[in-house]
């Protein structure tokens, strides 16, 4: 554990350091953006390293696989975020494992979070993830159906939305990611004033382009091998 610290440690500082540049090219403080360690595919040990690194919002990919790490880590007082695809029969199961479901991009899946929200009597914070690639292998609600999601979502008394979330597609290249992070920064706030309700989250930035996302206004990167290093399984 000393040395897992000790890796996650120097990771974090440079990241921190990464952070705060981008923030001041952008005009912002670094203490708007909050950064999510993705711990999928890492064991419980790294999270709970991390965890005493002063790090508090984790993101999962899987109900299932958290579900095995959480009786490690259910005295750890963190925010665990579900931001992988969720299919609507484990929608119960995420609203009692997860604070927060990042992936929402249907309304029948919205549904029945909400329904199981109802029966914790709690209101389960939410993002709309939003398809702006084009790729048949990621999830998320297109552009046009946006609106309508969002309208739907609104009636359900047992969610909180708070805004949008993306997977921009990989490139190594800034230039390239930049526009579709700029696209869901525009559709949040055009959202947002139809909606007439604040959406203050963005989640956009992951290890390859966060310092991208930070000047183009994420309030949220999600950060997993920037952090814990290469993953041996995916």
């Amino acid at each position: 554990m000393p040395e897992q610290i000790s890796s996650i440690a120097a990771n974090l500082a440079r990241i921190r350091e990464r952070i705060a540049r981008a923030a001041e090219r952008a005009g912002r403080r670094a203490d708007e953006i909050t950064l999510v360690a993705v711990s999928k595919t890492f064991p419980a040990e790294a999270v709970r390293a991390a965890y005493e690194l002063g790090l508090r919002e984790f993101g999962e990919n899987r109900v299932q696989e958290f579900e095995a790490k959480h009786p490690k880590l259910a005295d750890l007082d963190a925010t665990w975020h579900l931001i992988g695809h969720l299919q609507s029969n484990k929608a119960k199961r995420a609203a009692q494992l997860f604070n927060r479901v990042d992936s929402v991009d249907n309304l029948a899946l919205a549904q029945k979070l909400d329904l199981a929200a109802d029966d914790q009597e709690k209101r389960l914070p939410i993002l709309i993830e939003v398809h702006l690639g084009g790729e048949a292998t990621k999830s998320g609600v297109t552009e046009g159906d946006l609106p309508a999601l969002a309208e739907g979502i609104s009636a359900l008394t047992h969610l909180d939305l708070q805004g949008l979330m993306t997977v921009p597609p990989y490139s190594e290249d800034a230039a390239r990611v930049r526009p579709y992070i700029q696209k869901l920064r525009d559709l949040r706030d055009e959202l947002s004033r139809r909606l007439s309700k604040p959406l203050p989250a963005l989640s956009m930035g992951m290890s390859h382009d966060f310092e991208v996302a930070i000047e183009e206004g994420a309030t949220e990167i999600r950060l997993g091998t920037a952090l814990f290093g290469q993953r041996s399984a995916q």
